[in-house]
């Protein structure tokens, strides 16, 4: 019953010293180093090798080793193996805290003032209280919902926006295209935590900023598949838009010369929000192959007809 790791080499060596401490009767093993294909039963990878199904003909659950699948092609994967959605609680917790440094930034005008340090010269900026900047969440999930709860602290009117109902204390929340307009106008700084679907490629774009009321702010801790860059410029460009925290592109990283590494109102960073923590995560695969041993239903299982 061999677990294999194919992610990044460097957190690899990180699992196998954490695996070796808390199962040493699991034989672990970090690709390319696969061993006995034919003993491969559980695979945690950040992307699935190309046939997978011929390779590991004994697979019984592959886990993402991210809170999101996009970057699989469900359609490779055997129909009979589970696709896992990483559900440490790491994930959880660095989000909350990125998100969080994001919207108080948005809302102080850090990415405008980081652009008067570039120039030089100092401009006022009138200050909003937070009881005045509404924030909105498109995507009421796991860490949607945890990074509304730790915004309540800070006195902001909380919305959020999910596909279907969701109930969030304290949050006024949305559900549906039918009810996306309203909750955009009135939404001051926008949040997208959305899953990446057919359905959801594409929806920051210029339609979506014109619902907004003029001088939004957007945080993308999405994917970036979500944003339509030249939307997003011309809605910076033209005032629609006052700012924005981009922490996902399409491609990653963005080439040189790309206009989001020098445009003044927009602040980038290299897809860091949440990332894995392999202690945390070790533990979190042991005990969902316990559960999958056991029969158990798991957690964080995806469901192949919405993508995620």
């Amino acid at each position: 019953m061999t677990v294999l790791y194919k992610a990044n080499m460097v957190r690899g060596a990180e699992w196998a010293t954490f695996f070796a401490e808390r199962a040493p009767d699991v034989p672990f093993r970090v690709w390319p180093d696969i061993g006995d294909p034919q003993a491969v039963r559980y695979l945690v990878a950040w992307q699935p090798p190309d046939d997978i199904a011929a390779t590991f003909p004994n697979l019984e659950l592959v886990f993402s080793v991210g809170a999101g699948v996009d970057q699989f092609d469900i359609t490779k994967l055997p129909p009979h193996v589970p696709l896992v959605r990483m559900m440490e609680p790491g994930i959880t917790e660095r989000m909350v805290e990125y998100a969080c440094m994001s919207v108080l930034a948005l809302h102080r005008d850090l990415v405008q003032f980081i652009g008067q340090q570039r120039d030089q010269v100092w401009r006022e900026l009138s200050v909003t209280h937070t009881s005045e900047r509404r924030v909105g969440v498109m995507g009421l999930g796991l860490l949607g919902q945890a990074v509304l709860e730790r915004l309540k602290s800070f006195d902001f009117p909380l919305l959020g926006w999910n596909r279907s109902p969701r109930s969030v204390e304290g949050v006024t929340c949305y559900a549906g295209a039918e009810a996306l307009p309203d909750f955009l106008r009135q939404t001051d700084i926008l949040v997208c935590l959305l899953p990446l679907t057919s359905e959801t490629r594409g929806i920051l774009n210029a339609r979506l900023f014109a619902r907004l009321p003029r001088g939004a702010r957007l945080l993308n801790v999405g994917r970036g598949g979500h944003l339509v860059e030249g939307d997003l410029i011309a809605a910076l460009d033209g005032g629609v838009l006052s700012a924005a925290v981009l922490d996902v592109a399409e491609p990653e990283p963005l080439p040189a010369g790309h206009p989001f590494w020098s445009h003044p109102r927009v602040l980038l960073t290299p897809h860091i929000a949440s990332t894995t923590k392999p202690e945390t995560a070790v533990d979190y695969v042991l005990d969902t192959i316990a559960r999958h041993r056991r029969g158990e239903p798991l957690p964080g299982r995806v469901d192949r007809d919405r993508g995620y």
